[in-house]
């Protein structure tokens, strides 16, 4: 008996050991299948001129010249150019194209920097109007102290004190400094 379990045994192996190498064959083949499947893009120029890459074909409005490679297929090679077409080319290459896409980044450079003026505008308009009132606020301060009236603060716990000649003498130089800083235009 033990021989021909031993006679069994080979065979039953080697059909085993057959039907794993099919499987795994299979396996492959779905793979490789499955990932051509997924490779399978379409490439096209939009409107603008920027390469597109899609798993989806491209709209209807998009010319078959457009269309650089379909789904399933390599990339479509130029056809040669006669001569005269190649040297047309060539002298069009040379001159600078202008897109519309060039521009439309013109016409928002240009607003941008109106935008950007008016804005710069506007503050210096306030600035001035600030440095107006200053001027206006250290002139009439000026003018109450050289009147010669007597003039009094309030000190940090409420109590009025009067200004003394030093005092005054201290708050003319600042009315004059701001009167020299803002008072620049009037």
């Amino acid at each position: 008996m033990p021989l021909q379990r031993a006679a069994i045994a080979p065979r039953a192996v080697q059909s085993y050991t057959a039907r794993m190498k099919l499987a795994r064959i299979t396996l492959l083949a779905l793979a490789f299948m499955a990932s051509t499947a997924a490779l399978a893009q379409w490439q096209w120029i939009d409107k603008s001129g920027r390469k597109v890459f899609s798993d989806q074909p491209p709209p209807a409005d998009v010319p078959d010249s457009k269309i650089i490679k379909r789904a399933g297929s390599r990339p479509a090679e130029p056809a040669p150019e006669p001569v005269a077409a190649a040297a047309s080319k060539a002298s069009a290459a040379s001159t600078p194209k202008v897109s519309g896409k060039d521009k439309e980044l013109e016409e928002k450079k240009k607003q941008v920097a109106a935008a950007e003026a008016e804005k710069k505008k506007a503050q210096e308009e306030e600035a001035a109007k600030a440095a107006a009132d200053r001027c206006d606020r250290a002139k009439r301060a000026k003018a109450t102290i050289d009147s010669g009236i007597r003039l009094s603060t309030t000190n940090a716990k409420g109590e009025r004190e009067f200004l003394d000649d030093n005092a005054r003498a201290a708050e003319v130089k600042r009315a004059e400094a701001t009167i020299a800083r803002d008072c620049k235009a009037s």
